[in-house]
C-alpha cells in the first residue's frame, strides 16, 4: 500500500536514495538497489586470510509504487506495479503497523490485515485472469487426449483456479514433482512467488511487536509465509550512522542485538533459497550465491561456465575446520580437505577450490 515505509526502508537497505514522501504514488519508477548480505564468516575468512580484496554475496531489491484497490484493473499505477513484480523473485510486502496521524494512509485508518487481504485479493485477481486465460488456450488439446503435456497443464491450471477462487495464493497449490514446478514457474504467477511480510512499527515496539503485528501472524498462519518486525523509521536513523561502534550502541539502547535491516536481508536470502560458499585466496576471499541443494558442477559454473563444463573435482574445506585449523595450508596438514566429485551437494560454509580442465 501506499505510506507503509516502502522507500524509508528501501533507503536503509541500499545505497540509492528513494523518495520517501507523505503522500501516494511518491514512488512511480521503481528503484533498484543491490544489497550486500551481511554475514560474519566473510569477515573471520578475511581476517585469516588477509586479501587484497572481499568480495560479499549480494542481493537485488526493487521499490516499486503502492497498489490500490482496482489495481488488477489498472487503477492507480496498477498495471505498472504488476508489470514490475512479475519480475521479480520473491515478494517483501511492507504492512503498516503504527499509528501516527502525521502520516497519511489511503484508506483512512490503519489496519494491516485489511492492508493485506486487499493486496492479497489484487494479486489473485491478476492470478485468476492469467490462468483463465491459459485454460482457455489449452483446454481443447488437453481435453482431446493426445497431448499429455497440454493435459497436465490443464490440471494444474484448474488446481489454480481452484485455490484462487477460494481466496487463496497459488504458492499454496502443493507442486509435487520437477514437471508441475517447470509448467509452473512458465506461468509467472504473483502470488505463487515466496513471501515475506514486514511489519513496519514505531521505535517502541521494534523489540516485542504491538497488536497489528499479533493481527498479522495470526492472518498468515496458514500461508507459506512468515513475518519480520522492523521499525523503519528507527532504522533510518542507524544507517546515518557512519561510525560502528555508534550503530552499536544505538542498536544496544532500543534493545536490538543487530539492525532490523541485517535480519530483512538474510531473511530475504533465505525466502529466496539461496545459500553461500566461499573461496579464499591472498588475491580474493569471495562469497559467492548458489540455490540450496546444488552440487559441485553448477556451483563452479557459477564461477566461470568453463570450471562447469571441465569440472573434474572440488576440494572442500569445512568453515568451521578453515577457523579451527587457522589457514588453508594448516587444514591439509591436518586432513581438514575432502576431495569431491560431481555428486557432491554443495553445503552452506563451505570453503571450495575447483579443478578443471577445458
Amino acid at each position: 500500500m501506499p505510506n507503509v515505509g516502502k522507500s524509508t526502508l528501501f533507503n536503509c537497505l541500499s545505497n540509492a536514495r528513494a523518495v520517501a514522501a507523505n503522500f501516494p504514488f511518491c514512488t512511480i519508477e521503481p528503484n533498484t538497489g543491490v544489497i550486500t548480505v551481511p554475514d560474519p564468516r566473510l569477515a573471520a575468512l578475511e581476517r585469516l586470510v588477509r586479501p587484497r580484496r572481499t568480495v560479499p554475496a549480494t542481493v537485488e531489491i526493487v521499490d516499486v509504487a503502492g497498489l490500490v484497490r482496482g489495481a488488477s484493473r489498472g487503477e492507480g499505477l496498477g498495471n505498472q506495479f504488476l508489470a514490475t513484480i512479475r519480475e521479480t523473485d520473491a515478494l517483501l510486502h511492507v504492512l503498516r503497523c503504527f499509528d501516527d496521524e502525521n502520516v497519511a494512509h489511503v484508506d483512512g485508518s490503519v489496519d494491516p490485515v485489511r492492508d493485506k487481504e486487499l493486496i492479497d485479493a489484487e494479486l489473485q485477481l491478476k492470478d485468476l485472469e492469467t490462468v483463465e486465460g491459459r485454460i482457455a488456450k489449452v483446454q481443447k488439446q488437453a481435453q482431446a487426449g493426445g497431448d499429455k503435456s497440454a493435459r497436465r497443464l490443464y490440471d494444474l491450471l484448474q488446481r489454480y483456479r481452484a485455490a484462487l477462487g477460494a481466496g487463496r495464493p497459488a504458492r499454496t497449490v502443493a507442486l509435487d514433482n520437477a514437471e508441475d514446478r517447470r509448467l509452473a514457474h512458465d506461468l509467472f504467477l504473483l502470488t505463487a512467488k515466496p513471501a515475506l511480510y514486514i511489519c513496519n512499527v514505531d521505535e517502541a515496539a521494534a523489540v516485542a511487536g504491538n497488536r497489528y503485528v499479533e493481527q498479522v501472524r495470526d492472518a498468515i498462519r496458514v500461508e507459506q509465509a512468515d513475518c519480520l518486525v522492523v521499525a523503519a523509521r528507527l532504522e533510518a536513523e542507524i544507517a546515518e550512522l557512519d561510525d560502528y561502534a555508534e550503530r552499536r550502541l544505538f542498536l544496544e539502547a532500543a534493545g536490538l542485538s543487530e539492525s532490523g535491516v541485517a535480519r530483512l536481508i538474510r531473511a530475504a536470502y533465505r525466502l529466496l533459497n539461496l545459500e553461500t560458499y566461499f573461496t579464499a585466496g591472498e588475491p580474493e576471499v569471495r562469497a559467492w550465491t548458489f540455490r540450496r541443494g546444488a552440487k559441485a558442477p553448477q556451483a563452479a559454473g557459477i564461477i566461470h561456465s568453463d570450471f562447469e563444463k571441465g569440472f573434474i573435482r572440488a576440494e572442500v574445506i569445512r568453515y568451521d575446520d578453515y577457523i579451527a585449523c587457522g589457514s588453508e595450508a594448516a587444514c591439509r596438514e591436518n586432513g581438514k580437505i575432502a576431495i569431491e566429485g560431481k555428486e557432491y551437494v554443495v553445503q552452506d560454509g563451505d570453503v571450495m577450490h575447483f579443478r578443471f580442465n577445458v
